[in-house]
């Protein structure tokens, strides 16, 4: 099935529009005409006959009677009208008079009138009668003081033909208006949708994954604003196409070593006769598996961090009960490394608009973090603050530390200190970064107040009222 083109849609639905209104516009135009038409002919009618009235008062054609010579008026045979031809066409034959005495005798008529009978008392000013195979309209003046009564009459032919001519009039520019209407809507829509061809062809034309931003020349003020979001939604493509390239290098780069050294140590176990040996294989191939797991499980929190979807809408989020639960999680990891930690909550609730996800992400990551740099016996402190615009986590600890120089460099991926120790994969401040930008918040790397350590401050603001 083909659908059509808006441009053809726009063409038709505007034609469609105008026909809807211009026709009964037409109709009722039309209309108004003949009504009109119909009221100028019935006062010509009426206007004919008060001139007749006039003339015969002065020529005394009331009383034109023959005497029979004893004294007594005798009608005469009423003069008749004849009716004139002009061109071919009998106009007079469309119009007509009559003029009775007052004894209701015909004293003067015009021939196509002649025979009509005389009016009755009750006949109205206008009627309609049939005489001579023809409808005639008719207007009845009755003047008691000269003492006639004069009808006038109108065949229908002449106001039928008034009639077409009106429906030629109103229908002949519909009839030729409308196509020649549709060609310039065509046209005028054809020009008007200009820009939206050229956004294709620019659309079209573009390299996948180009930040430039697309750019109309004299763009519609309508269009504006879907070439904001378009553009925006093409910038959006491109850290998209961008995040996957990296994270797609991310993985080939770090997977790639733990996979070959399981694959030698599950070869070597099969290729030994020796059960210690081929244990001990297993047991190696087992370490990097788990390894490669927790690696794994950072690269993909990684790249939901940078998709901004770590845990679909922004909502209130309680920054203590989140650090609970991180600390409840992380007990037996911490029970386990020997370091001591410790949480100093906020006097009052601290409440933040964001991800939970993600501000999880970031406290597990700078916690591990810094229990990967104390040493067993040494101690860590998480503290949860408000200030005046900002919400503040704080992560304190009493290991090495990191120099100030190098500070900047260790929220680069895959970047790991020399003090590090246990399994860490660099990612734990990529992690940290990422969800921080999320929200707004500012990272810092202070020194630590123990003497020697790192104080990690993290400010994220606080909604608004």
């Amino acid at each position: 099935m083909i659908l059509p083109s808006l441009r053809a849609r726009l063409r038709w639905l505007i034609v469609l529009v105008l026909v809807a209104v211009l026709l009964p516009l037409g109709l009722l135009s039309f209309r108004r005409t003949l009504i009109e038409v119909n009221e100028l002919s019935d006062g010509r009618l009426a206007q004919s006959a008060r001139t007749l009235d006039v003339l015969i008062e002065h020529a005394g054609i009331g009383s034109l009677r023959s005497d029979d010579g004893q004294g007594m008026r005798v009608p005469v045979e009423p003069p008749r009208a004849q009716a004139l031809s002009r061109h071919g066409h009998t106009y007079e034959s469309e119009v007509g008079f009559q003029v009775f005495g007052h004894d209701g005798q015909l004293v003067l008529a015009t021939v196509n009138l002649a025979s009509l009978p005389p009016p009755r008392p009750d006949d109205a000013n206008f009627r309609d009668v049939r005489q001579g195979g023809y409808t005639w309209r008719i207007f009845t003046l009755a003047d008691p003081v000269a003492g006639v009564v004069i009808r006038t009459g109108e065949r229908y032919d002449s106001r039928h033909d008034i009639a077409r001519a009106l429906w030629f009039d109103h229908g002949l520019p519909l009839l030729i208006g409308l196509p020649l209407l549709a060609l310039l809507v065509g046209w005028a829509v054809k020009r008007g949708l200009r820009p939206l061809e050229s956004l294709a062809s620019a659309l079209a034309s573009r390299e996948l994954g180009s930040r430039t931003p697309i750019v109309l020349a004299r763009a519609p003020v309508e269009l504006q604003p879907v070439l904001g979001a378009l553009n925006d939604q093409l910038e959006r493509l491109a850290d998209a196409l961008e995040r996957e390239r990296r994270f797609s290098a991310d993985v080939a780069h770090e997977l790639r070593t733990p996979l070959a050294s399981t694959m030698i140590n599950l070869e070597s176990a099969m290729a030994t006769t020796d059960p210690a040996e081929a244990t001990a294989s297993m047991v190696s191939a087992q370490h990097v598996v788990a390894g490669l797991a927790r690696r794994v499980e950072q690269l993909l929190a990684l790249a939901r961090l940078e998709s901004g979807v770590a845990s679909g809408q922004h909502a209130a989020v309680d920054l203590a009960a989140v650090a609970v639960d991180v600390i409840e999680e992380l007990a037996p990891v911490i029970a386990e490394s020997g370091v001591e930690l410790a949480y100093a909550p906020c006097a009052e609730q601290v409440v933040v608009d964001g991800y939970e996800a993600a501000l999880a992400a970031l406290l597990r990551n700078l916690i591990e973090n810094a229990m990967r740099h104390v040493p067993a016996g040494g101690q860590v402190q998480l503290s949860v603050g408000k200030e005046v615009q900002d919400a503040v986590l704080e992560v304190i600890d009493d290991g090495p530390g990191i120099p100030a120089e190098r500070r900047a460099q260790v929220f680069a991926r895959f970047h790991r200190e020399a003090s590090s120790r246990g399994e860490g994969y660099g990612l734990g401040l990529s992690i940290v970064q990422r969800a921080a930008q999320l929200h707004g918040a500012t990272i810092q790397l202070l020194d630590s107040p123990f003497g020697n350590g790192l104080r990690v401050r993290v400010a994220i603001p606080l909604p608004k009222a």
